[in-house]
């Protein structure tokens, strides 16, 4: 297991610009959630690195992309953005909000499957009930693409792409900070799930994953 490497997202790499505009601290909470991100050990086959993160969703924002990585070949990558609001969302029902856009490519007939976006939600949940982590207000969608390739592309073999976007308010502890590390985690388990990758521990020994194409993703 690795720690997620990161660095903290000052306003001069993507934190909201009226940090640094009107003097303002960056809130303890906020700093001890992102502290919470950088120190947390994933599996080795994710390679975690921050990102510049949204500016108009919170008042603070931090973000960090990742990709499933076996051997040479990139077989899921997705992006985690925390954000906070010191005031409290009426829309999330706490001061933290976490996002996730996740994707990899599948083998066509496994897209076919009409309940497979019913089972790719359920890694997203169950990945973090697996964890014993609570949380509120989940919603998402999950996306499928097919692309056939013709003309001088057309001994590229069809590729079908599952994507999902979500966000749910992670709960938090006596404190007022969730435990975004435990978030972390279960979100690199879904990752780790969607690429198609064998459980690495008792926390998802009884997730069912889907056999996925071994080769980088299309843009």
């Amino acid at each position: 297991m690795a720690p997620a490497q990161g660095q903290f997202s000052e306003p001069s790499d993507g934190a909201d610009s009226k940090d640094s505009a009107e003097g303002s601290s960056v809130p303890p909470a906020f700093r001890s959630a992102v502290d919470a991100l950088r120190a947390a050990r994933l599996r080795p086959e994710l390679e975690v690195e921050p990102t510049r993160p949204p500016q108009r969703l919170a008042p603070h924002a931090y973000a960090l992309e990742a990709v499933v990585v076996d051997g040479e070949d990139d077989l899921a990558d997705g992006r985690l953005v925390l954000l906070h609001d010191p005031a409290g969302h009426e829309a999330w029902h706490g001061t933290f909000r976490l996002v996730t856009l996740v994707r990899a490519e599948l083998e066509p007939e496994m897209a076919s499957d009409p309940l497979l976006p019913e089972v790719c939600w359920t890694w997203l949940t169950g990945a973090l009930e697996a964890r014993g982590l609570s949380y509120a207000e989940a919603g998402g969608t999950v996306t499928r693409a097919g692309s056939h390739y013709f003309g001088t592309l057309s001994d590229r073999r069809p590729a079908t792409q599952i994507e999902i976007r979500a966000s749910w308010t992670p709960r938090e502890g006596r404190s007022g900070v969730p435990d975004t590390a435990a978030h972390l985690v279960a979100w690199g388990d879904l990752l780790c799930q969607i690429a198609g990758l064998p459980p690495s521990g008792a926390a998802d020994a009884a997730v069912v994953t889907l056999p996925q194409r071994r080769g980088p993703q299309v843009p």
